[in-house]
Protein backbone atom coordinates (compact mmCIF):
# COMPACT_ATOMS: atom_id res chain seq x y z
CA UNK A 1 0.00 0.00 0.00
CA UNK A 2 1.36 3.47 -0.91
CA UNK A 3 0.66 6.90 0.14
CA UNK A 4 -0.42 9.39 -2.27
CA UNK A 5 1.38 13.08 -3.33
CA UNK A 6 -0.34 15.10 -4.76
CA UNK A 7 0.39 19.01 -6.16
CA UNK A 8 -1.66 21.73 -4.61
CA UNK A 9 -1.03 23.54 -7.42
CA UNK A 10 0.89 22.92 -11.27
CA UNK A 11 3.42 25.03 -10.86
CA UNK A 12 6.39 23.66 -13.57
CA UNK A 13 8.53 26.61 -13.10
CA UNK A 14 8.35 26.80 -9.38
CA UNK A 15 12.21 26.74 -7.79
CA UNK A 16 11.04 24.53 -5.44
CA UNK A 17 8.71 21.71 -4.34
CA UNK A 18 7.00 21.64 -0.82
CA UNK A 19 5.48 18.29 0.28
CA UNK A 20 3.38 18.91 3.22
CA UNK A 21 2.36 15.94 5.68
CA UNK A 22 -0.64 16.16 8.25
CA UNK A 23 -1.23 16.12 11.86
CA UNK A 24 -2.75 13.00 13.32
CA UNK A 25 -6.75 12.59 12.04
CA UNK A 26 -5.63 15.01 8.81
CA UNK A 27 -5.55 14.65 5.86
CA UNK A 28 -4.40 17.05 2.27
CA UNK A 29 -7.32 18.77 3.44
CA UNK A 30 -5.14 20.34 6.50
CA UNK A 31 -3.69 22.38 3.22
CA UNK A 32 -5.96 23.57 1.68
CA UNK A 33 -5.58 27.36 0.36
CA UNK A 34 -2.02 26.96 0.99
CA UNK A 35 -0.81 27.56 -3.04
CA UNK A 36 -3.31 30.54 -3.50
CA UNK A 37 -1.05 32.12 -0.19
CA UNK A 38 2.29 30.77 -1.42
CA UNK A 39 4.57 32.64 -3.77
CA UNK A 40 4.69 31.57 -7.54
CA UNK A 41 8.19 29.72 -7.21
CA UNK A 42 7.03 27.55 -4.30
CA UNK A 43 4.91 23.91 -5.90
CA UNK A 44 2.81 22.93 -2.44
CA UNK A 45 2.27 19.22 -2.54
CA UNK A 46 -0.13 17.37 -0.41
CA UNK A 47 0.77 13.63 1.39
CA UNK A 48 -2.54 11.56 1.64
CA UNK A 49 -2.06 8.67 3.57
CA UNK A 50 -4.49 5.61 3.44
CA UNK A 51 -7.32 5.76 5.77
CA UNK A 52 -8.46 9.23 5.66
CA UNK A 53 -11.37 12.11 3.03
CA UNK A 54 -11.19 10.11 -0.37
CA UNK A 55 -8.89 7.08 0.59
CA UNK A 56 -11.61 6.55 3.55
CA UNK A 57 -11.90 2.85 2.33
CA UNK A 58 -8.42 1.58 2.63
CA UNK A 59 -6.60 0.66 6.14
CA UNK A 60 -5.01 3.00 7.90
CA UNK A 61 -1.35 2.42 8.67
CA UNK A 62 -0.67 2.53 12.29
CA UNK A 63 3.22 1.86 12.57
CA UNK A 64 5.94 4.23 11.57
CA UNK A 65 8.02 1.64 9.56
CA UNK A 66 4.42 0.92 7.53
CA UNK A 67 3.97 4.79 6.79
CA UNK A 68 7.50 4.92 5.62
CA UNK A 69 7.70 2.23 3.17
CA UNK A 70 4.44 3.30 2.06
CA UNK A 71 5.83 7.29 1.59
CA UNK A 72 9.37 6.55 0.37
CA UNK A 73 8.40 5.21 -2.97
CA UNK A 74 5.42 7.62 -3.55
CA UNK A 75 7.78 10.81 -3.16
CA UNK A 76 11.01 10.28 -4.68
CA UNK A 77 9.68 10.04 -8.08
CA UNK A 78 8.80 13.52 -7.50
CA UNK A 79 12.56 14.66 -6.10
CA UNK A 80 13.68 15.72 -9.62
CA UNK A 81 13.87 19.75 -8.16
CA UNK A 82 14.56 21.36 -5.29
CA UNK A 83 12.43 20.31 -2.23
CA UNK A 84 11.41 20.75 0.98
CA UNK A 85 9.15 19.08 3.54
CA UNK A 86 7.25 20.47 6.15
CA UNK A 87 5.17 18.30 8.68
CA UNK A 88 2.86 19.21 11.25
CA UNK A 89 2.68 17.60 15.09
CA UNK A 90 2.60 13.38 13.77
CA UNK A 91 3.32 15.00 10.20
CA UNK A 92 6.74 16.83 11.71
CA UNK A 93 8.13 13.03 12.96
CA UNK A 94 6.75 11.27 9.56
CA UNK A 95 8.94 14.15 7.71
CA UNK A 96 11.87 14.02 9.95
CA UNK A 97 11.70 10.12 9.62
CA UNK A 98 11.27 10.44 5.72
CA UNK A 99 14.27 12.72 5.56
CA UNK A 100 16.17 10.44 7.62
CA UNK A 101 15.79 7.62 5.06
CA UNK A 102 16.19 9.81 1.97
CA UNK A 103 19.32 10.68 3.42
CA UNK A 104 20.43 7.15 4.29
CA UNK A 105 19.55 5.96 0.75
CA UNK A 106 21.12 8.98 -1.23
CA UNK A 107 17.81 9.75 -2.80
CA UNK A 108 18.17 13.28 -2.39
CA UNK A 109 18.29 16.01 0.82
CA UNK A 110 15.51 18.40 1.12
CA UNK A 111 16.69 21.74 1.10
CA UNK A 112 15.29 22.68 4.34
CA UNK A 113 12.82 20.50 6.78
CA UNK A 114 10.41 22.12 8.62
CA UNK A 115 8.97 20.20 11.86
CA UNK A 116 5.53 21.96 13.48
CA UNK A 117 3.93 21.64 16.30
CA UNK A 118 5.87 18.65 17.45
CA UNK A 119 8.01 17.63 20.38
CA UNK A 120 11.49 16.25 18.76
CA UNK A 121 11.71 12.45 19.37
CA UNK A 122 14.79 12.34 22.02
CA UNK A 123 12.46 14.65 24.75
CA UNK A 124 8.90 12.54 23.93
CA UNK A 125 7.48 11.74 26.61
CA UNK A 126 5.24 8.02 26.62
CA UNK A 127 1.47 8.11 26.20
CA UNK A 128 -0.73 5.67 24.70
CA UNK A 129 -3.64 7.38 23.99
CA UNK A 130 -4.47 5.20 20.71
CA UNK A 131 -5.25 2.18 23.64
CA UNK A 132 -7.96 3.80 25.27
CA UNK A 133 -11.48 3.79 25.47
CA UNK A 134 -13.51 5.70 22.92
CA UNK A 135 -15.07 7.75 25.11
CA UNK A 136 -11.40 8.64 26.71
CA UNK A 137 -10.10 9.10 22.91
CA UNK A 138 -13.27 11.80 21.79
CA UNK A 139 -12.36 14.06 25.20
CA UNK A 140 -8.97 14.25 24.56
CA UNK A 141 -9.59 15.35 20.92
CA UNK A 142 -11.79 17.70 22.27
CA UNK A 143 -8.73 19.15 24.58
CA UNK A 144 -6.36 19.53 21.86
CA UNK A 145 -9.13 21.87 19.92
CA UNK A 146 -8.58 20.02 17.01
CA UNK A 147 -11.88 18.35 15.67
CA UNK A 148 -15.17 20.35 15.54
CA UNK A 149 -17.75 19.96 18.46
CA UNK A 150 -20.73 18.78 15.87
CA UNK A 151 -18.02 15.91 14.50
CA UNK A 152 -17.14 15.17 18.05
CA UNK A 153 -21.07 14.95 18.99
CA UNK A 154 -21.82 12.80 16.09
CA UNK A 155 -21.52 9.01 17.41
CA UNK A 156 -21.52 7.72 13.35
CA UNK A 157 -19.31 10.19 12.38
CA UNK A 158 -16.59 9.23 15.07
CA UNK A 159 -17.36 5.49 14.46
CA UNK A 160 -15.95 6.44 11.01
CA UNK A 161 -12.82 8.45 11.84
CA UNK A 162 -12.05 7.05 15.04
CA UNK A 163 -10.13 4.04 13.62
CA UNK A 164 -7.58 6.34 11.27
CA UNK A 165 -7.24 8.51 14.82
CA UNK A 166 -6.57 6.04 16.65
CA UNK A 167 -4.04 4.27 13.83
CA UNK A 168 -2.42 7.99 13.48
CA UNK A 169 -1.61 8.23 17.10
CA UNK A 170 -0.08 4.88 17.74
CA UNK A 171 2.13 5.65 14.50
CA UNK A 172 3.52 8.33 17.22
CA UNK A 173 3.05 6.23 20.38
CA UNK A 174 4.90 3.08 19.22
CA UNK A 175 7.59 4.95 17.70
CA UNK A 176 10.69 4.41 19.34
CA UNK A 177 14.29 6.80 19.20
CA UNK A 178 17.40 5.22 18.76
CA UNK A 179 19.40 7.46 17.38
CA UNK A 180 21.44 7.55 14.11
CA UNK A 181 23.14 9.85 12.02
CA UNK A 182 22.59 13.47 11.95
CA UNK A 183 20.74 15.49 8.82
CA UNK A 184 23.17 17.29 6.71
CA UNK A 185 19.96 19.78 5.92
CA UNK A 186 19.23 22.72 8.05
CA UNK A 187 15.99 22.42 10.25
CA UNK A 188 13.34 24.96 11.48
CA UNK A 189 10.81 24.04 13.91
CA UNK A 190 7.73 26.30 14.61
CA UNK A 191 5.20 26.16 17.62
CA UNK A 192 2.75 27.76 19.27
CA UNK A 193 3.07 29.91 22.09
CA UNK A 194 0.22 28.32 24.04
CA UNK A 195 0.96 24.79 22.97
CA UNK A 196 2.53 22.28 25.64
CA UNK A 197 6.27 21.38 24.69
CA UNK A 198 7.26 24.61 23.58
CA UNK A 199 10.51 24.30 25.84
CA UNK A 200 11.53 20.94 24.25
CA UNK A 201 11.63 22.43 20.65
CA UNK A 202 15.35 23.59 20.85
CA UNK A 203 16.08 20.01 20.90
CA UNK A 204 15.75 19.32 16.81
CA UNK A 205 18.77 21.02 16.53
CA UNK A 206 20.35 18.33 17.95
CA UNK A 207 19.30 16.15 15.09
CA UNK A 208 21.35 18.31 12.48
CA UNK A 209 24.36 19.27 11.44
CA UNK A 210 22.72 21.63 8.66
CA UNK A 211 21.71 24.14 10.84
CA UNK A 212 18.59 25.02 13.23
CA UNK A 213 16.33 27.79 13.60
CA UNK A 214 12.72 28.57 15.95
CA UNK A 215 10.19 30.47 15.60
CA UNK A 216 6.88 30.65 17.46
CA UNK A 217 3.57 31.93 16.79
CA UNK A 218 0.36 32.47 18.52
CA UNK A 219 -1.83 30.38 19.45
CA UNK A 220 -2.13 26.42 20.53
CA UNK A 221 -1.35 23.46 19.05
CA UNK A 222 -3.20 24.45 15.68
CA UNK A 223 -1.62 27.51 15.50
CA UNK A 224 -0.83 25.86 11.81
CA UNK A 225 -4.01 27.41 10.95
CA UNK A 226 -5.08 30.00 13.37
CA UNK A 227 -1.85 31.93 12.15
CA UNK A 228 -1.50 30.16 8.76
CA UNK A 229 -0.46 33.76 6.94
CA UNK A 230 2.37 34.09 9.56
CA UNK A 231 3.66 30.52 8.86
CA UNK A 232 3.44 30.44 5.20
CA UNK A 233 5.62 33.87 5.27
CA UNK A 234 7.94 32.34 7.10
CA UNK A 235 8.68 28.95 4.98
CA UNK A 236 8.33 31.39 2.13
CA UNK A 237 11.07 33.35 3.32
CA UNK A 238 13.56 30.46 4.43
CA UNK A 239 12.51 28.69 1.20
CA UNK A 240 14.00 31.91 -0.65
CA UNK A 241 11.03 33.10 -2.33
CA UNK A 242 10.78 36.05 -3.82
CA UNK A 243 8.11 38.71 -2.19
CA UNK A 244 5.05 39.69 -3.98
CA UNK A 245 4.97 36.84 -6.09
CA UNK A 246 1.89 35.59 -4.94
CA UNK A 247 0.08 32.73 -7.63
CA UNK A 248 -3.77 33.47 -8.60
Amino acid sequence: MTAMVRPLADRPQAATRLFCIPYAGGGASAFRGWAAALPADIEPWAVQLPGREDRLGTPPLNRMGEVLNALVPAVIPHLDRPFAFFGHSMGALVAWRLTCSLQRMEAGSPIRLFVSGCVPPQAREATAYHEGPDEELVEKLRSWSATPEAVLADPELMHLLLPMIRADLAVVETYRFTGGPLLNCPVTAFGGTEDEGGAALPGWGELTVGGFDLRMFPGGHFFLHSARPAVLAEISGRLGAVPGQIAH
